[in-house]
């Protein structure tokens, strides 16, 4: 089973900002697992970007280039 890194009570708090009264348990889970997803995607081609150029540290430039993807 895959470890999952942000907690529950961060999803709720990102919903109710967005404008939601009330969040069920299941759309937490949701949304957690789909932002996890997107962070795992984002990660992995940020880390090929420092490997192309060399570097084995992921710097933020790296981000943003993976995150337009």
């Amino acid at each position: 089973m895959i470890k999952k890194y942000i907690p529950l009570a961060a999803m709720e708090k990102i919903m109710k900002t967005a404008g939601a009264m009330r969040v069920a348990d299941k759309a937490k889970v949701v949304l957690r697992d789909a932002l996890e997803d997107i962070a795992d995607n984002i990660s992995q081609n940020a880390a090929r970007y420092a490997q192309h150029s060399k570097r084995k540290t992921v710097k933020g430039s790296d981000v943003k280039l993976a995150a337009k993807m």
